[in-house]
């Protein structure tokens, strides 16, 4: 196995977490948080971490997990100008994982408290999906199979946007009056989406939108009616796209929601119609009914999920070295 201390990291679109595994099973520690604007590439990141948070120590091994596409040891962030292979790292032995790969991984490993259920039966052990609303909109697999957890990436908030109604019907045509050709989940549901969404129920109702305000501000009025009703709008929109998740993967194990947006909101969520939107199917309302919707707080899951990860592709590469 590859030489301790391990780095594992998680690369948003807006900040890059990072973190050593000490040894093999433990949580991360010497957890820093990097603006990504801070940096000119990952390997500058990564330096300035070790350099500033972790000793100066060299890893022998990292899992950086990245929002966006990868291929092999190449990367590409979505929102984020930084692209090129992990082995740029100068790790012994690193591996790459899509961000939302990650929060899958972390799934099995979460405890108790990194958990609130919003509706449904306890999860179950079939099939799960993640997704979550952030600088993007991320969506992942986790399948159960003969030696483990295999989590399953892919690219599901770039699909067509939920609507479920003429109101939404509405948001939709200002967002492209506004300039969006295509609507996308990600422009509504993710944290730039939700300034989007006010921008365009402003529209739609026909008042003066605050010029600026960030989702954290949108989020933190919920006594402006405009502001509120956004959220209730992201909210209801959110539990519609999770609903297409669980019926795309045939997520019977359970639901789980992510990002950085909704933990700071469990009670307007769960006071939302994103449960009830859910498993508003008229053919499949028994099936989703039966699915349990959870999110995740815990506060650096994904470094959890890049842990886990790393400590079991390991274990199966010492086991296929050759004495």
């Amino acid at each position: 196995m590859g030489e301790l201390p391990w780095l594992v990291a998680d690369v948003g679109g807006t900040n890059a977490r990072f973190g050593l595994v000490t040894a093999p099973g433990e949580a991360p520690s010497h957890v820093a948080v990097l603006a990504g604007a801070d940096h000119a590439s990952l390997p500058d990141a990564v330096a300035a971490y070790l350099a500033d948070h972790a000793g100066g120590v060299r890893p022998g091994a990292a899992c950086v997990a990245v929002a966006g596409p990868i291929g092999g040891d190449s990367y590409r962030l979505t929102n984020l100008p930084w692209s090129g292979s992990v082995g740029e790292l100068g790790v012994p032995y690193a591996v790459l994982l899509n961000d939302f790969e990650a929060l899958a991984v972390s799934l099995p490993h979460l405890g108790a408290d990194d958990l609130v259920g919003l509706g449904g039966p306890a999860p179950g052990d079939g099939i799960k999906a993640v997704l979550g609303p952030g600088t993007g909109l991320g969506v992942a697999g986790l399948v159960p199979g003969d030696h483990g957890w295999i989590p399953v990436p892919g690219e599901g908030g770039h699909v067509s946007v939920p609507v479920h109604d003429e109101r939404e019907q509405e948001i939709v045509a200002a967002l492209r009056a506004q300039g969006l050709r295509h609507v996308e989940a990600e422009h509504v549901l993710s944290g730039p989406g939700l300034a989007r969404l006010y921008r365009a129920l402003a529209l739609v109702n026909g008042a003066a939108p605050e010029d600026g305000l960030t989702a954290s501000e949108i989020v933190a009025r919920a006594g402006d009616p405009l502001c509120a009703e956004t959220v209730d709008v992201f909210c209801a929109m959110l539990g519609t796209f999770a609903g297409n998740v669980a019926l795309t993967l045939g997520a019977r194990g359970g639901v789980y929601i992510g990002g950085g947006v909704l933990p700071r909101i469990v009670e307007r969520v769960r006071a939302s119609a994103f449960r009830r939107r859910f498993a508003a199917s008229p053919s499949m309302s028994g099936y989703l009914s039966s699915i349990a919707t959870t999110l995740i707080v815990a506060p650096q899951p994904a470094l959890t999920g890049a842990a886990a990860w790393l400590t079991q592709q390991l274990s199966r590469r010492s086991v296929y070295e050759p004495a």
